[in-house]
């Protein structure tokens, strides 16, 4: 079991696979096992290195309110303690914001930019609707009606309920204090990058569920478009989750993205 530490804060990590370093940042309220999904294809390829965002799982869980500019600074410190001097970088949701603020802090460290179901922040940013605001923000002691009551925005409805279920399970396993929920929640809220996002010169892939009900696929295109030459993926039949939803979609747009960034490397290296 590995540990990294930033501001006296413990953040457990882990790595599996051989390759590239690829650094895996995953969402709100949630521990690294929820890449139980995509992890084990990308693993096949790139030296995946997931982490527990402060709050969750096995790090610790220091009173809030957080930031997200303490999280990237986390995930910094992850990568110093796994050897690992820059990667490839993919955040999902709050993991996605914590993915932009990293190359925006760190650019030295990001060989490319994948951001999933995620948001720009700020004034700017598209809001999912009042009944998904209102979930998200009222305080909720049972873990399973809060999934209950979230699992129509999270997910596709064409996504058998055994999946969503096999989710449950590895979500239950590492369910955030409350208190710890809202400190992340409290950073994602007054977190703002749209007006600074088109500084990233970092190769950048952002992917999406066209039926996001929780951070809208408008939130998408505006990442797109302000971050030069990024690529657009936008997935059918998914929605917030969509590694769930559309696990091998979702894969193989990654794959061949990181694929992309290997070739053009091997393109400046060659002889003329």
């Amino acid at each position: 079991m590995a540990f990294a530490e930033n501001e006296g804060v413990r953040l457990y990590w882990d790595d599996e696979g051989n390759g590239a370093p690829l650094l895996l940042i995953m969402g709100l309220g949630r521990a690294s096992n929820a890449w139980h999904r995509m992890r084990p294809l990308l693993s096949e390829r790139y030296r995946t290195i997931a982490f527990d965002n402060r709050g969750v799982g096995r790090s610790d869980a220091p009173a809030g309110p957080y930031t997200i500019g303490q999280m990237a600074s986390d995930a910094a410190a992850v990568l110093r303690a796994a050897g690992v001097n820059a990667a490839h970088v993919l955040g999902l949701s709050m993991g996605g914001m914590i993915a932009q603020e990293f190359a925006l802090k760190y650019p030295s460290k990001v060989r490319s930019l994948i951001l999933g179901c995620t948001s720009p922040g700020g004034a700017e940013a598209v809001r999912a609707e009042e009944a998904v605001q209102q979930i998200l923000t009222a305080p909720h002691s049972d873990a399973e009606e809060f999934a209950a009551a979230l699992r129509p925005f999270a997910y596709d409805s064409t996504t058998p309920a055994q999946r969503i279920e096999e989710d449950m399970v590895a979500r239950r396993k590492w369910l955030p204090a409350p208190e710890a929920y809202s400190a992340q929640l409290q950073a994602i809220r007054a977190w703002e990058g749209y007006s600074r996002i088109a500084e990233i010169r970092a190769p950048t892939l952002v992917i999406h569920g066209e039926n996001d009900r929780m951070i809208p696929v408008a939130n998408a295109k505006l990442i797109a478009a302000q971050i030069p030459s990024a690529k657009l993926v936008l997935l059918a039949k998914a929605s917030h989750i969509f590694g769930t939803d559309q696990t091998e979609a979702a894969n193989a747009a990654i794959l061949d993205f990181l694929g992309a960034q290997a070739t053009r490397k091997k393109e400046r290296l060659a002889p003329v």
